[in-house]
């Protein structure tokens, strides 16, 4: 497994090729090396890793089948213990370095199997107390398909970590962790329109609405992280998991996905926010994590 570090006088960045996936990032203030994201376990496996990319979308498809210009697909389970195809490829593939620069690193993964066949680059770009993420990904196959982006950052979850993302509504959770109904009223424990503490109980929901940006608080470490994406992504998922469900579990992290896209969206006319690329066609995302004091 290939370990690529990148770093400047603020930031440090720990990056493995075995899913594109990133291992660390640390915050150097005052002396102390500050984890921004969970630390990975640098194993190869991205569920134990501090962020991992979503390409060529994100989530689930119910059914692992949808019919897109009046053709059917079907998808593959690609892990054993879901029964859906989930969140693409890359996160389970190894990826190759193009650029390699103290503070840049640009790897790039081809998928040439299946429906979706394609070419991905990753960008990651230290700059000051932000890290820039970037995905394009083009559609290589000779049909088109709608596609999506997005991230799986896993963050650090303290007695105090609040959060505050915009959203006008949200998805219940139905069987096989699906998405299920919308609903348009959002409960207070997950309202996160105003900075709001998470609840320490199992969360997998998606958030409908959003401007791109979230801001989270660390008030005991007096550290606040503010994530930002570019074009705005209109989704993002909230995550967190449970002692019953993981083992050795105890409320220390929890998932902030942004999506280009929403839930199951292969099943919503036109492929819902999903973008449709023809042979030839690019996509791209971007997400900045910057740091500061409070």
């Amino acid at each position: 497994m290939s370990l690529f570090t990148l770093q400047n006088e603020r930031l440090k960045l720990l990056v493995s090729g075995q899913g594109g996936a990133i291992e660390g990032l640390w915050w150097q203030n005052e002396g102390q090396l500050i984890p921004l994201l969970r630390p990975g376990k640098q194993s190869g496996i991205a569920v134990e890793s501090s962020c991992f990319p979503l390409v060529p979308f994100g989530n689930r498809v119910s059914g692992n089948a949808f019919t897109f210009a009046g053709k059917d697909y079907r998808l593959q389970p690609n892990v054993a213990w879901d029964s859906h195809y989930l969140h693409g490829d890359g996160w389970l593939t190894l990826w190759q370095p193009l650029e390699e620069e103290p503070g840049w690193l640009v790897l790039e993964y081809q998928h040439l199997e299946g429906p979706y066949r394609y070419a991905v680059q990753q960008t990651f770009h230290l700059s000051g107390d932000s890290l820039t993420v970037s995905l394009t990904v083009v559609n290589n196959g000779k049909e088109p398909l709608p596609f999506g982006l997005g991230w799986h950052p896993y963050f650090p979850l303290t007695a105090q970590t609040s959060i505050q993302a915009r959203a006008t509504g949200y998805w219940l959770e139905r069987e096989q962790w699906l998405a299920g109904e919308f609903q348009p009223q959002l409960p207070k424990s997950l309202d996160f329109n105003q900075p709001n503490e998470l609840p320490r109980r199992w969360v997998n929901n998606a958030f409908s609405g959003w401007d791109g940006q979230a801001k989270i608080a660390y008030p005991q470490e007096g550290v606040a992280l503010s994530m930002e994406t570019d074009p705005p992504a209109p989704c993002y998922f909230i995550f967190v998991s449970d002692p019953q469900f993981d083992e050795g579990y105890d409320f220390d992290f929890f998932c902030l996905e942004p999506m280009s896209h929403a839930p199951d969206d292969h099943h919503r006319p036109g492929g819902g926010l999903l973008t449709t690329l023809k042979q030839g066609e690019t996509l791209g995302q971007n997400m900045r994590i910057s740091v500061s004091t409070l």
